[in-house]
């Protein structure tokens, strides 16, 4: 019982030092908003420009037109996911964007960038997925190929797409820990600056990974639960 109680005393004099002791705990927050805002405007400029690439592809597979836009969306895609996102983000911020002072702009562009290449794959996979019967109804309603993709295979494509977008989402979530690098205060570097201050090597990074922990199973339960509901919706 005194082991236990030692080690209890031994948790609440670390999480003080490392939170409380000159309201630390400030590191996090604001990392964890920046890390929240990286996210979610990376995953709007990867939807928007996903989607593109995601219908240039779709197009040339199926009509063979738009063979230089898919050569160049190919490569696109090529290169993004053939490279690691920390060296793309260290070419943005000390090349591209030498002269930016707003490290989180970097950091949305570069993850943005980053994740588009990915979206792209999903989207298009969620629209090949689609019965080629799909599109020949549309053009027998008097159609053309551009009103077929946006008003019935664009969203049947993205409902599919969806559980998988979700899972996307959640990694790019722990992706931004890398932030960082092109001086991010994010969750990760908040939990670096604690350790910088108190020199306790376990609890700032036990902390952030609880706090990655917690968000990533949230989005999980929801994913899941969005996966369920479109399953049942299909009955």
């Amino acid at each position: 019982m005194e082991i236990f109680n030692n080690i209890i005393l031994t948790i609440k004099k670390s999480l003080k030092l490392n939170l409380i002791d000159e309201n630390r705990y400030i590191y996090l927050v604001e990392g964890l908003v920046n890390t929240i805002t990286i996210t979610l405007g990376a995953m709007v400029i990867g939807i928007f420009f996903g989607i593109i690439i995601a219908i240039i592809r779709t197009t040339y597979e199926n009509t063979k037109k738009l063979k230089i836009l898919n050569f160049i969306c190919s490569l696109y895609i090529t290169v993004i996911r053939g490279t690691p996102v920390v060296v793309q983000l260290m070419i943005l911020f000390f090349c591209v964007f030498a002269s930016a002072t707003n490290g989180i702009f970097v950091a949305i562009i570069g993850f943005g960038l980053n994740s588009t290449a990915y979206i792209a794959e999903i989207f298009r996979s969620g629209l090949m997925s689609i019965d080629k019967g799909q599109m020949e109804a549309g053009r027998s309603l008097g159609m053309n190929y551009i009103q077929t993709m946006w008003h019935i295979i664009i969203p049947q494509g993205f409902k599919i797409s969806l559980p998988t977008l979700c899972n996307e989402f959640i990694a790019l979530i722990k992706e931004t820990a890398v932030a960082g690098y092109v001086a991010v205060e994010d969750l990760t570097k908040g939990g670096g600056i604690i350790r910088s201050r108190t020199y306790a090597p376990w609890t700032p990074f036990i902390i952030v990974a609880i706090i990655y922990l917690i968000i990533t199973s949230i989005m999980s339960y929801f994913s899941k639960k969005l996966e369920r509901r479109l399953k049942k919706n299909e009955r």
